[in-house]
């Protein structure tokens, strides 16, 4: 049976998820009748039946039945929700990499619908969206305590329409932004030349992924066959298809495991493993992150870590570590369940559940954000949702500390400091060989009490 494995970091996002199709045959289960169950049931006959004849205004069953499924399943996990038809429809629409939108990667929290990230060369990357702005209204209309699958709805609609989204965005004030829906053909993979080093750039995994990224460096290598390391950039990546993603670590590996997945079973361990031959030939790799690089672009960066085939540079990942199996109902007609069902682990068997892939080099990108790391223990990642699957045991996110690096004094702000040091490690042959900066000057928890500081080191998760 063909698997389509999808990772990614929202409930639903416009593509994000880690998912398999199955029958329904597959989940098919054998457990006995409980009392209580049936019991329950019947009360949600009785409140709907209530509902219906009782409530103010005339009410839709379809409408509010598919609410009480979305949160039936929402309070499980961040990740698992129930899509209607059309959502079903939009959702393998995105994973075929063309769709029609805005470009916005969203998830919601408390009711608030929050960017993750824009898409690459869409309205929403043109207008300077960024993640972690909150969307509250579309067309004046509040998007407040909304489903992100009907706040996605109101944000569709024909290409060449305006569309204004009210942001709030922190330590502003809220504002207006005008889009233009585009019919978004999402080319994931790209790559140019910087000198001796080329640069590929993949900002999320739909079914073209990795034959674009193929196509992308063998056009960059034929300009210059002479390239002397390669730079594989997953910041704002959140993810997408597993199996593309373990097609771009296939693409540098010679070989050996690049990603399991284990289910509710100890016995259901599934292994993805790489195939002979690197397309660069060996060429020194530096990987870039952030933590807007989430679950599919965390398998590539472990496998590409745990196997000693790239240094990792930027911040430390989202950390998604799950996988959610989409379950269509009755053939998709009455939609499907987005259901986690198992957790990824990288070669090394480590679980990045919560606690992120962490850089070899960590380099913020601004003074600013070396300040945001230093002020919050998560900022937006997995671990700032409040009923996200726990960690491996005794595992924790890093709290909040000032980065390594960050800009130094009279680095021109137009430039990409994160690329420079990736660079920088190329040139210098390994992390360790390269000169270090001093530490940006970001004040840490000294401000802090030393509760307050054990609060960071050991917290309960919860919402920022």
């Amino acid at each position: 049976m063909k698997k389509y494995l999808l990772i990614g970091v929202s409930a639903f996002v416009l593509g994000a998820g880690s998912m398999a199709y199955v029958s329904q045959h597959a989940i098919a289960a054998a457990t006995p009748p409980k009392a209580n169950t049936y019991r329950m049931l019947g009360l949600f006959g009785d409140v709907l039946d209530i509902v219906e004849r009782q409530y103010v205004t005339p009410v839709d069953d379809t409408k509010l039945i598919h609410a009480a499924l979305d949160g039936m399943l929402t309070s499980l996990d961040p990740h698992s929700n129930y899509l209607d038809p059309e959502g079903f429809d939009d959702m393998r629409d995105q994973t075929r990499g063309e769709y029609g939108g805005l470009g916005l990667e969203v998830t919601t929290e408390d009711g608030v619908v929050k960017i993750i990230s824009p898409i690459d060369d869409t309205p929403a990357a043109k207008a300077g969206l960024k993640p972690g702005d909150y969307i509250t209204a579309v067309n004046g209309d509040s998007v407040l305590g909304l489903s992100v699958t009907d706040a996605v709805k109101q944000m569709r609609g024909k290409p060449g329409e305006t569309v204004t989204l009210t942001i709030a965005r922190e330590k502003s004030d809220p504002f207006d932004v005008k889009l233009q829906r585009e019919i978004i053909k999402q080319k994931s993979a790209t790559a140019k030349l910087d000198g001796d080093y080329g640069i590929l750039r993949v900002s999320g995994f739909n079914e073209k992924t990795t034959d674009e990224a193929k196509a992308a460096f063998e056009e960059i290598k034929a300009k210059n066959p002479h390239m002397k390391g390669l730079i594989l950039d997953l910041r704002r990546n959140p993810g997408g298809l597993l199996d593309q993603a373990v097609g771009i670590s296939d693409l540098f590996l010679e070989g050996g495991e690049i990603v399991s997945q284990r289910g509710r079973d100890p016995r259901d361990v599934e292994r993805y493993n790489a195939r002979p031959g690197d397309i660069t030939n060996g060429l020194p790799m530096v990987v870039l992150i952030d933590s807007g690089t989430a679950s599919a672009a965390e398998i590539v960066a472990g496998a590409l870590q745990d196997r000693k085939r790239a240094s990792i540079v930027g911040l430390t990942s989202f950390g998604k570590g799950s996988v959610q199996t989409v379950i269509p109902l009755r053939g998709g007609m009455d939609g499907a369940l987005k259901l986690t069902t198992a957790r990824y682990y990288t070669p090394s068997g480590r679980s990045i559940q919560k606690t992120g892939i962490e850089p070899d080099l960590e380099v913020a990108a601004s003074k600013d954000e070396a300040q945001e790391i230093a002020n919050r223990a998560f900022g937006f990642s997995e671990a700032s949702f409040k009923n996200a699957l726990n960690a491996d045991e005794g595992k924790v996110r890093k709290g909040a500390h000032t980065p390594a690096e960050a800009p130094p004094e009279g680095f021109d702000v137009k430039k990409d400091f994160q690329m420079s040091r990736a660079e920088d490690v190329l040139r210098y042959g390994s992390v360790a060989a390269t000169p270090k900066l001093s530490a940006p000057t970001a004040r840490l928890a000294s401000i802090l009490s030393k509760s307050k500081v054990a609060e960071v080191k050991a917290p309960t998760p919860k919402q920022p």
